[in-house]
């Protein structure tokens, strides 16, 4: 059989005061041209179907159209669960009669941990679940951490589980030894939030959602899809796609990758002011892209992100190098501080702390001056 692993669409997403929705809607409609090309058994949402458990009325809208193209029009069968972003109440409703059209989708966790069936692929569904959560359904006092949480689940699907078909763990987690970006919302406090690789072990293919790299981790059968789009500049030289999964009888299986074109990329550039707004320069980028720019100059600029503006009109980050310069030496500095510090000795750390200039011999004659005159008027009171 075939299915489509897909998660992390995040709608309603605003990324540095933009809602992306139009965005996620070109996008989501090339992903509804492929499963129409590809004509899948089933196409699975692996969580944070929404940005927040209140998404705004656009979100809900596009979710509603897109899942009624790929399962009312096209007859496709949608598997899809509740991540650590969505409202499991919400996404709850209407579950029962959804199934009458193929569409399984699984908001809350429940004590039973029956699997949807299709083709001869068992399909088990496990949203994102607090472990409190998880203890108080199961009864088991002993669940502290989701590495306890999800142990707990898996050895009460294991119960019943058929080794001898093909099985498929549905999830919304964070595995050990994953890459994380910045749009990710962290599951807990420390290392209690991750869950170890070796419990999927049971499954032909885990396919997992709250990563946004499809390639967040490394492992023969253990796989997130990624986000949909980009949605920080940490994941700018990511490559967004799906996963198009053909499973044999035996659970073994062929991956194949399909790339996701966004309408508008997201990009970091660099350089000097008089060089990024050069036509030279310009003319040969994506002018409309999501910017995130590093200015090198060291002066004093007069409004410069206005300038960029007017021929990168979607500049959504402006930084100075200097400043992540001076950032490290302060960093530096700090880390290599005495304790006992003459007068002058403390306004260079100063100097330093606050500027990558060099503290001449000049400047540090015109300051001991100056401390020394402040020292005697002092010493006069």
């Amino acid at each position: 059989m075939k299915f489509i692993h897909t998660a992390d669409w995040h709608l309603g997403k605003l990324v540095h005061g933009l809602y992306m929705t139009e965005d996620q809607r070109v996008v989501l409609n090339e992903f509804v041209k492929l499963v129409e090309e590809e004509q899948p058994d089933a196409v699975i949402i692996a969580g944070d179907l929404y940005d927040r458990s209140v998404p705004p009325t656009d979100a809900v809208e596009l979710l509603d159209e897109m899942l009624f193209k790929m399962n009312v029009e096209l007859k496709t069968p949608i598997i899809a669960i509740a991540g650590n972003h969505d409202s499991a109440e919400r996404l709850s409703f209407g579950s029962s009669w959804y199934r009458n059209s193929h569409f399984y989708l699984t908001g809350k966790l429940q004590k039973s941990f029956e699997p949807i069936r299709l083709n001869g692929v068992n399909f088990y569904l496990v949203p994102y679940a607090e472990p409190g959560m998880v203890r108080h359904l199961l009864e088991d006092d002993s669940i502290h951490s989701h590495q306890d949480a999800m142990k707990a689940v898996i050895g009460k699907i294991e119960e019943t589980i058929n080794v001898n078909e093909p099985n498929v763990f549905v999830g919304h987690a964070f595995v050990l030894g994953g890459n994380t970006s910045d749009s990710e919302r962290t599951l807990s406090v420390g290392g209690s939030g991750c869950v170890g690789q070796e419990l999927f072990e049971p499954f032909s293919y885990t396919a997992l959602g709250h990563l946004h790299s499809p390639d967040a981790i490394k492992h023969d059968k253990i796989f997130y899809s990624g986000s949909l789009l980009k949605y920080s500049f940490s994941e700018a030289k990511q490559k967004k796609s799906v996963q198009i999964v053909e499973m044999n009888e035996n659970g073994s299986f062929e991956v194949r990758y399909h790339s996701l074109a966004p309408k508008q990329d997201m990009r970091e550039l660099g350089g000097y002011l008089e060089e990024l707004l050069d036509p030279s320069f310009y003319e040969k980028q994506k002018l409309d892209d999501y910017l995130k720019i590093t200015l090198h100059d060291e002066g004093a600029l007069i409004d410069p992100i206005n300038k960029l503006r007017q021929v990168y009109p979607n500049v959504l980050h402006l930084e100075r190098k200097i400043n992540l310069q001076d950032m490290k030496q302060r960093d530096q500095v700090t880390a290599h501080r005495e304790e006992k510090k003459s007068e002058l000795e403390l306004f260079e750390q100063f100097y330093m702390e606050m500027t990558t200039a060099d503290f001449t011999e000049d400047k540090k004659q015109v300051m001991a001056n100056c401390i020394n005159e402040v020292l005697v008027e002092e010493g006069a009171k």
